[in-house]
């Protein structure tokens, strides 16, 4: 009786698998990653005695937008659809007999029913679809329960502060690999797979990447106030954290991380304000500008002594003694230094004296020889002739003010016909140009 009861739940079994399905998914919830594919039936549907894991050649499956299809067959992945539109599943381990002539169809039918015979009735094969939800993957919170150390960098003053932050904000993710999701994570699901049985192992693993995210981030100069500003940067450190585990283990991509607010401790808060403040006053003019505010307060304080105004005044000029520093004091150091800061302009060649002359090697000198090359001062001529050393100008051999001889140098020339003196006495024209008369030693002036 086993083999007769086999052989009719067989045939009924095998005719039923015969017919073509069609499977199509519909949206699938914010809530759910993985939903498994079954037959599409509808009210006056008759096949409705099908083996759900089977799928006969020729059916149709349908994908939407945001959302990607894998079949598995016999345990294996063996089809993988990410773009939308409409496929056949043809692989010829599933017969039908719609797939081909009917002769054939019926042929392949009858060896499906045999094979299912041997094995009790049953089909000795597995084949499911599963869809998986390919859409971003929103409001998934986070907050710190204790600090994270994040390191905060002054480069202009040469010191580094380690703060503790506490955060809080949003981030999303998405599938990016469905047939590792399928493997690693979600496995044989019966018939969905919820976030929420993931969103507490992500959570946490987020978490633990923000200690090494928060010191790429601080490292480029970014302080822990800037956070909420910066959502690239925090997203492309926590992509380097996290990447390896989500991404490499799991076909998840982290897709956006919005931190909401960012604060530290108020200990913290005070140590880096009173840095900042002692940092403000090494600048020698923003140091005058709070002494002389002090020294403001100090008067009106000094106002109100019960002791009288002169007596609080009186301290107040002790204090600014025992400091040794004084608002004048320190203006004036920064005027100093902006001074010093100013480029300068190029400092102007020493004027010669008055008594000075220049060789013709290029030596300043002041007596009657050139101290480098021996040569004597050249006679200073004028149009109007030679200037003696008392500073008179003259044209004969001897100075007409103090008696002195011409002392010897170049020749003086003028025209001894007309009397012409050329502009250059020393390099006169060929010929004069008044008379025409030429130019020779006779008309040097002796």
């Amino acid at each position: 009786m086993g083999l007769i009861q086999a052989a009719l739940v067989g045939a009924s079994q095998t005719l039923a698998d015969t017919w073509q399905e069609f499977f199509v998914c519909e949206s699938i919830p914010s809530d759910v990653l993985v939903v498994r594919g079954k037959k599409q039936l509808g009210k006056h549907s008759s096949n409705t005695k099908g083996n759900e894991n089977v799928i006969s050649d020729g059916s149709g499956i349908v994908v939407h937008e945001g959302q990607a299809m894998i079949m598995v067959d016999q345990g294996m992945v063996t089809e993988i659809a990410t773009q939308p539109g409409i496929y056949k599943y043809e692989t010829g381990t599933s017969p039908s007999i719609f797939s081909s002539t009917f002769g054939a169809g019926l042929k392949e039918t009858f060896k499906e029913m045999w094979d299912r015979i041997k094995h009790g009735g049953t089909a000795a094969k597995d084949q499911r679809i599963y869809y998986f939800n390919m859409k971003e993957i929103l409001d998934n919170k986070f907050g710190t329960q204790n600090p994270v150390p994040f390191r905060m960098t002054y480069q202009d003053l040469g010191r580094s502060f380690t703060v503790g932050v506490r955060c809080n904000g949003i981030y999303s993710y998405k599938i990016a690999d469905p047939v590792l999701f399928y493997v690693n994570v979600c496995g044989n699901v019966t018939d969905q797979f919820r976030r929420s049985e993931l969103d507490n192992q992500l959570k946490s693993e987020f978490l633990d990447s923000l200690q090494p995210a928060f010191a790429a981030i601080s490292a480029s100069g970014i302080r822990y106030d800037e956070l909420p500003g910066r959502q690239r940067e925090v997203k492309a450190a926590m992509e380097t954290e996290v990447d390896p585990i989500w991404k490499e283990k799991r076909g998840l991509k982290i897709w956006t991380v919005n931190i909401n607010s960012a604060t530290i401790s108020d200990e913290d808060t005070k140590r880096i304000q009173e840095f900042e403040d002692r940092a403000w006053n090494r600048d020698p003019g923003n140091a005058a500008a709070t002494l002389v505010e002090a020294q403001a307060q100090a008067m009106q304080n000094a106002a109100k002594n019960p002791n009288g105004a002169a007596m609080g005044l009186f301290g107040m000029g002790m204090a600014n003694q025992a400091g040794g520093m004084n608002a004048q004091g320190l203006f004036n150091m920064a005027q100093q230094n902006q001074a010093a800061q100013m480029p300068q302009a190029p400092a102007a060649p020493a004027a010669a004296s008055a008594d000075s002359w220049t060789c013709e090697c290029g030596a300043v000198n002041t007596g009657k020889f050139c101290s480098t090359c021996g040569k004597p001062k050249p006679v200073q001529l004028t149009p109007d002739g030679w200037v003696c050393e008392c500073g008179h100008v003259n044209k004969g051999k001897f100075c007409s003010e103090c008696g002195k001889p011409k002392p010897a140098g170049a020749p003086l020339y003028k025209c001894d016909k007309c009397g012409w003196e050329p502009e250059d006495p020393k390099n006169p024209p060929k010929f004069c140009p008044e008379c025409g008369d030429p130019f020779t030693d006779d008309d040097i002036v002796k």
